[in-house]
């Protein structure tokens, strides 16, 4: 019942395009490094004559072959990633007898994930269409993708209704989580019955933005300490504002963005968009400009936010490959010698007092979140 549905939803001749006209152009940057201020204009979008940045305005290093089989993908696609061989591929459990054949499993590798998988003889060392298992696996070349192996994990995580023009829906899944549920029945359950463009977990534990970026700061999952204070900070200057009921049905401001699925259309694929210009503008840590994006953004991005208890029903989820640096901190780059270690910037004068004195930018929120009031 739920694929006869989903294929007549597919095939639906009123199904209604983006409406997004995307930027074309060469830049040295996929998102093309905007800054602040020219970023903020697009996030209200009424007009589908203005041509819209949203990646790619430096082409993306894939294989023609690869190009063709994602853009002949239409329906649903599930689509993951390992840069820098970060994890293992977990094979999805719990499929449908019909679903290899009604969805498109798509895994984005590069070229260090590659030799790994070569070495352990999961895939032949000179094939060039590579299968594992469900996974229909993309080698993406590194000299054309950013230093740091997060920040190229978010390409095919926010730009993925652009390597897939023709899909209608999408799951993305990060590499640490194994599916244990068939995609087709998610999609129906948390897009489909919800009547929504998006669909992503609650944190377990934080609401507010500035819990998240303390925390980011404070378990060193960024090496940028003065990065992340300066981008909350241009947040705050430019309107974002603490969780309260006032931002309902939005039950929250913190994601768990490891799993995210998505109906494919013109608010979905805005706040997408807008969600990407900003991480290549500040760093991969994408619940830091979640509701940043959500909020400021208009049309409004109808949002099904779903409790963690289902999100632990899903999915199950492990532990990344150790290795020494790197990883989603960012904290590696390249050396004469292989890679090496960043150390930590700190931060500059706390968001609340400067140089002694108050106030800082993000003053009013920091208050709103404690609660106080200005006095």
């Amino acid at each position: 019942m739920v694929l006869k549905e989903i294929q007549n939803l597919c095939k639906n001749s009123s199904w209604s395009s983006s409406g997004l006209r995307y930027m074309q152009g060469k830049a040295e940057t996929f998102a093309g490094n905007f800054s602040t201020q020219d970023r903020i204009p697009y996030f209200v979008h009424y007009n589908d004559s203005i041509e819209f940045p949203c990646g790619f305005l430096k082409k993306f290093p894939i294989s023609n072959s690869d190009r063709t089989d994602m853009e002949n993908c239409e329906g649903v696609v599930v689509v993951s990633a390992i840069f820098n061989d970060h994890d293992k591929i977990r094979q999805p459990r719990g499929l449908g007898s019909k679903t290899l054949d009604n969805v498109c499993f798509f895994l984005f590798i590069d070229d260090v994930t590659l030799k790994g998988l070569v070495y352990h003889r999961l895939i032949p060392s000179k094939s060039k269409n590579y299968k594992i298992g469900a996974w229909r696996v993309v080698k993406v070349l590194s000299k054309g993708l950013y230093e740091n192996p997060a920040m190229n994990g978010v390409i095919p995580k926010y730009l993925v209704h652009r390597l897939f023009p023709n899909s209608k829906f999408s799951i993305w899944i990060d590499a640490k989580l194994q599916l244990m549920v068939d995609p087709l029945l998610l999609i129906h359950s948390l897009v489909v019955s919800e009547n929504a463009d998006m669909a992503i977990s609650k944190h377990p534990y934080y609401i507010h933005t500035m819990e998240e970026a303390m925390a980011t700061a404070r378990w060193q999952k960024w090496w940028d300490v003065d990065g992340l204070k300066k981008q909350m900070e241009t947040y705050c200057e430019n309107g974002l504002l603490p969780w309260s009921p006032s931002k309902l049905p939005y039950p929250s401001d913190v994601p768990d963005s490891a799993l995210i699925l998505r109906r494919h259309g013109l608010r979905s694929n805005l706040f997408s968009c807008l969600l990407f210009n900003e991480l290549e503008a500040f760093n991969p840590r994408d619940q830091l400009a979640f509701a940043y994006a959500r909020d400021l953004m208009s049309p409004r991005l109808k949002l099904n936010m779903f409790e963690v208890e289902i999100f632990e029903q899903i999915v199950v989820e492990y532990r990344h490959n150790i290795k020494r640096g790197g990883g989603a901190s960012g904290r590696q780059e390249a050396g004469p010698k292989g890679p090496k270690t960043k150390k930590t910037k700190r931060a500059g004068p706390d968001l609340l007092y400067v140089n002694g004195s108050c106030c800082s930018k993000c003053q009013k929120y920091l208050l709103e979140m404690w609660g106080e009031s200005e006095s």
